[in-house]
């Protein structure tokens, strides 16, 4: 149903258009207009991304329904044996017809290809986003939380997700 792209920095723009119509509709109920405005530009301007994927080692996969541009998923190395997935969103259309998952398995297949040792991938997911089942369902599990200073007063409440790959 789904295939998968890596993405390159020709792919900047597109990332950001997904995030404009994922992100701040994810947020709404659990962060203010204001700091999701922040975030979106901390996170997803063209310019950030590409710093992201040419100096920060991120690299998006794009997962794709026939033509059409379903979601994406970031992971990068964060340490030796730790990989980080930053980022995984699915448009609102998509979203019942497991894009999510499919982009949560993507990752982890990246993310052995590129390191076939045992290693630990671990996620941010926000105390009050109802996605927190989602990696539970996955395999993930609470590792620890905390509250991270993300600038202009803003925290992020995260709890921290892991799982052995």
């Amino acid at each position: 149903m789904f295939t998968i792209r890596k993405a390159d920095t020709a792919d900047c723009e597109l990332i950001h258009k997904l995030a404009w119509q994922v992100f701040p509709l994810t947020y709404k109920d659990i962060l203010s207009k204001e700091q999701i405005d922040y975030m979106m530009e901390w996170m997803y301007s063209v310019d950030n991304i590409r710093k992201q994927m040419e100096q920060e080692g991120h690299v998006y996969l794009l997962a794709y329904e026939e033509c059409e541009a379903a979601g994406y998923v970031s992971v990068r190395p964060e340490g030796r044996d730790l990989f980080h997935l930053e980022k995984i969103y699915v448009l609102p259309y998509f979203q019942k017809a497991h894009c999510g998952s499919f982009l949560f398995h993507e990752a982890i297949k990246y993310i052995k290809e590129v390191h076939p040792a045992p290693c630990r991938m671990e996620l941010n997911v926000n105390r009050s986003n109802p996605a927190l089942g989602f990696y539970e369902h996955m395999g993930m599990s609470k590792a620890r939380e905390g509250d991270f200073p993300i600038g202009n007063g803003y925290f992020m409440n995260d709890y921290i997700m892991a799982m052995d790959i």
